[in-house]
């Protein structure tokens, strides 16, 4: 009875301590979110917003980067009409919660070979549930409304006589946000273990783990190299050319959305977009050259060196780093791996990665105000867009792919490699 006695308390001990990891977890990586968010958005001149609407759009933006739903409203009175939408991800916020989330949840798996599935998804669920608690409290806070002003003149004074004041509002969508950052967690969580060689896995998935995991971690160096070398142009742009709250801005709330989307460009990809009225899209300026037009542009490597020749200076780059990833995942392959193998590995992980990134990295915004059926009231309509051609892209991804991932095992075959026994010496 007693030892019965003390088993339960040892696994209520262990409960109580798996809980504590998993809220540490998760208030880091919220806090980590939080932080970006709101020193970026300070960057941005958001701070002066009224009505204090700051944190409020702080908690918004967490939300957004998680993949939740923030929607849009607006009212401009009787005969007035305001519309509005915005679909963006600010995946710098998004980066750096997920860096600390993933760190958190792999932390209590270090160090074990092999664990249960059970067990996994009982770490997994303390941690979503806690997730959970805290996308709701977000979700309740991220709501506010803003009086838009009409500006000077003639707009103003028809404004005025027809009791039309604009207003645009913002509100997450509870359950949805729940749904979608649940969905954004799992990726992440999952992602985390096919990324770490320490974190353990159950036994029915150990063999798929020496084709998998070296892809996965190549891609995501890949991608954190992007990301770093864009801080390093970014601070560059600040000591040449000043400007260090718009750039600190895009550094803390979108710079993997401007580096990410350099990476299909190298690769040869094509996005399709446009820029209408007082709204843009951030630096470099040759962005928004080329696709401030009425009707949609395309966004390749050829249509931007029209502005700026050094843009294909971008395919350079994503063939040197591609390179680099391709001899890594072949460094931390084993031994007994054929080229052609690497190659395979390499296309279908760096196919996975450019669909990743076309998925996140689109954006659609539009705002209008409307006084008896006329648009562009006061100058405040504008439209943001930009897609992907996601065919192309991911045809040249396989294509990149399997040549660098033949080529750097070809490189990673002159140094030692795991499973790789060294002659004896004579």
């Amino acid at each position: 009875m007693s030892q019965q006695r003390s088993s339960e308390r040892g696994g209520a001990r262990r409960a109580a301590h798996d809980w504590r990891d998993a809220l540490v977890a998760v208030v880091a990586g919220l806090t980590v979110m939080i932080v970006t968010a709101a020193l970026g958005l300070w960057a941005a001149g958001a701070a002066d917003l009224p009505g204090s609407a700051f944190p409020r759009v702080v908690a918004a933006v967490v939300v957004m980067a998680v993949g939740g739903s923030v929607d849009i409203s607006g009212d401009a009175g009787v005969i007035a009409e305001t519309n509005a939408d915005l679909t963006v991800l600010p995946l710098s916020v998004t980066l750096a919660g997920a860096l600390v989330i993933a760190a958190g949840f792999l932390r209590p798996l270090r160090h074990r070979a092999v664990a249960g599935t059970r067990e996994l998804l009982g770490w997994s669920a303390r941690v979503a549930v806690l997730w959970v608690l805290a996308l709701i409290g977000l979700s309740v806070l991220a709501r506010h409304s803003f009086d838009m002003p009409l500006g000077e003149g003639t707009a103003a004074d028809i404004g005025e006589l027809l009791d039309a004041s604009p207003k645009v509002g913002f509100e997450a969508d509870i359950p949805l946000t729940v749904v979608l950052g649940l969905l954004w967690l799992a990726g992440l969580l999952v992602l985390a273990l096919l990324v770490s060689r320490k974190a353990p896995l159950p036994a029915r998935l150990v063999r798929f783990q020496e084709s998998v995991r070296p892809a996965a971690f190549a891609m995501v160096v890949l991608l954190l190299v992007y990301v770093a070398l864009g801080v390093v142009i970014g601070l560059v742009v600040v000591v040449t050319r000043g400007h260090p709250a718009e750039t600190f801005a895009v550094i803390l709330l979108g710079l993997p959305n401007l580096v990410w989307l350099a990476l299909t460009l190298g690769l040869g990809a094509s996005w399709e977009g446009k820029v209408q009225g007082p709204f843009g899209l951030p630096m470099p300026h040759v962005l928004d050259l080329v696709l401030r037009n009425p009707d949609n542009s395309t966004l390749n490597l050829s249509s931007l060196s029209e502005h700026d020749g050094r843009v294909w200076w971008l395919a350079v780059v994503a063939g040197v780093l591609l390179l680099a990833a391709a001899f890594l995942m072949a460094a931390r392959s084993p031994a007994r791996m054929r080229p052609w193998q690497h190659a395979v590995h390499m296309a279908v992980a760096l196919a996975l990665t450019v669909l990743t990134i076309c998925l996140v990295v689109r954006i659609s915004a539009h705002f209008g105000l409307s006084l008896l059926g006329i648009g562009d009231i006061g100058g405040l309509e504008g439209e943001v867009s930009l897609q992907p051609q996601v065919w192309s892209a991911l045809g040249l991804a396989l294509v990149w792919g399997l040549i660098a991932g033949f080529l750097g095992s070809l490189l990673a075959s002159r140094v030692h490699r795991r499973g790789e026994v060294e002659p004896a010496a004579n």
